[in-house]
């Protein structure tokens, strides 16, 4: 039999998401997270609504996905990746923290991307 050779990850300048719902029962986390594992790029922006505070107030729904989900996303930033996170509006609580840096994980105030 002949060997499988792994796929090599899609290289971006830049990759966008938006809407996860990170928290929410109908959160598609693991196809996220294929996702994710299967991309390389210089930024990575986080648009609006990856966490979903506003379901959350209702009962706690966190399963390990989810966390590798935002393990994955620091694990990039970590390794170089510029992660921008943009809050929506079920993660505004987010925007108190506007200005922010975290090494390579950033909360704009405004961005303009080009």
């Amino acid at each position: 039999m002949q060997a499988v050779e792994p796929l090599r990850p899609l290289k971006f300048r830049t990759v966008f998401i938006s809407d996860v719902h990170l928290g929410f029962k109908g959160c598609q986390a693991d196809l996220l997270l294929d996702f994710l594992k299967s991309v390389r790029c210089e930024t990575l922006f986080l648009v609006g609504d990856i966490i979903d505070v506003w379901n959350m107030r209702n009962g706690l729904f966190w399963p390990q996905a989810h966390n590798d989900v935002i393990r994955t996303i620091l694990g990039k930033a970590k390794h170089g990746t510029r992660v921008i996170y943009v809050p929506g509006n079920h993660d505004e609580v987010f925007r108190d923290h506007a200005g922010t840096a975290w090494g390579n994980l950033s909360i704009p105030v405004s961005y303009t991307h080009l």
